[in-house]
């Protein structure tokens, strides 16, 4: 079923009365609210929406545990309301769990989000959640997704079954937002391979292990694409989402030696149209208590590549990434990390800075950049070249 936006509120607020129903001594409230301001660089080439955006974020979470620990529920509601794109101001569903914990295995059954990979770049193998790509394009946020998931431990690793009942589409910037291509989305359109659409029965497996310093997971997914194609209308005035099955294997490989940190992601996609592999390697060295103080200073260096050769699929076919992340080991908790990703088939880049600090035991204040030096008429970054921006925010934590 899909919801329209009354019918996740009423949902939402469901949910959130019948937390407040439950026991409280076994109950915990925590999550933030927030006020974020992004500064565009440049006038929009294809939108209307001006240089200043203002929205505000309110998630809470909600965490009951009973049966001494073994079974407990979170649900974790998530709103944004934007002052220039409709599209951006959405309420979702991050979780709404119930897990099973025993010695050997654990259930869990509800919305729930999933993260697999280890490389800072990109993450390849990660499949399970819709990318909440309206959130930030460096795809880290995710929707929540409907899911069984059994997970079972043993001597030999751990082994997680998914079962996917219901799909979500990817939501993209609207007609007054940023970051988006000159046709926009009509995600109202969108177009399946399968006769099921949302409804088809997503599945995937997983094993990971840890040997000594090596750390490693391999996993497989069938089920339907959570990165759309993009197809023009009949009349070129809008592009069509076309999501299409896919079998996804994947390898994910961490190893930890003293100060080095190498990382490997590895997947192998079949769909009716085309079968490609694609990885992204490097590491991560640190050098700990820099000039005898407190300062960690790491040095990151990973290596994109795409066999598809398809500036259009993707746009880091052939490409580095280096960077550098900084850690204080203050009270503030403060951090920096900075990094490129070069073409090395162009000129063409991308520059990232994210920061984070602590204001006593409640605010962090957070600074993101994103900078776009795209020349390549065919690269999938060529329509977002000039939404150059900084974004600043301003949270409290309860």
């Amino acid at each position: 079923m899909i919801l329209n936006v009354n019918d996740k509120w009423r949902v939402l607020l469901a949910l959130l009365l019948f937390a407040v129903m439950l026991p409280s001594h076994a109950s915990e409230w925590s999550g933030y609210s927030a006020v974020e301001y992004r500064y565009f660089q440049h006038q929009s080439l294809n939108s209307p929406a001006g240089q200043h955006d203002l929205s505000v974020v309110l998630a809470p979470e909600f965490y009951h545990q009973w049966h001494d620990g073994q079974q407990s529920l979170i649900i974790a509601p998530f709103l944004r309301v934007d002052s220039e794109d409709a599209e951006r101001s959405h309420a979702d569903l991050r979780e709404a769990r119930w897990l099973i914990a025993k010695d050997d295995w654990e259930l869990q059954l509800g919305i729930a989000k999933v993260y697999w990979g280890v490389t800072e770049s990109q993450h390849l193998v990660d499949v399970i959640n819709q990318t909440d790509l309206i959130e930030n394009t460096d795809t880290e946020d995710k929707l929540g997704q409907p899911m069984i998931n059994l997970s079972v431990f043993q001597d030999w690793g751990t082994v997680e079954l998914f079962v996917l009942p219901y799909f979500r589409e990817r939501i993209f910037a609207g007609k007054e937002g940023r970051l988006r291509s000159q046709l926009v989305v009509d995600s109202d359109k969108a177009q399946y391979e399968s006769a099921a659409k949302q409804h088809h029965l997503d599945v995937a497996v997983r094993w990971s292990h840890s040997i000594d310093d090596w750390d490693m997971a391999l996993s497989h997914f069938y089920g339907t694409n959570r990165e759309p194609l993009l197809q023009p209308n009949q009349s070129f005035t809008a592009l069509i989402p076309y999501y299409e099955i896919i079998n996804q294997t994947g390898f994910e490989l961490q190893n930890t030696s003293d100060s080095w940190l190498w990382k490997l992601e590895v997947i192998r996609r079949e769909t009716s149209s085309q079968t490609f592999t694609a990885l992204t390697g490097g590491f991560e060295y640190t050098f700990y208590g820099v000039f005898a103080s407190d300062l960690d200073v790491g040095l990151i260096g990973e290596y994109l590549f795409d066999d598809r050769n398809d500036e259009l699929a993707t746009p880091f076919e052939d490409d580095v990434m280096i960077g550098t992340r900084i850690t204080w080991n203050d009270e503030q908790s403060s951090e920096l990390l900075f990094g490129v990703i070069q073409d090395l088939d162009s000129s063409d880049a991308v520059w990232n800075i994210e920061a984070s600090r602590r204001i006593g035991s409640r605010w962090k204040v957070s600074l993101e950049g994103r900078f776009f030096s795209v020349a390549e008429t065919n690269s999938a970054l060529y329509q977002i070249r000039d939404d150059d921006h900084i974004q600043l925010e301003l949270a409290r934590y309860f």
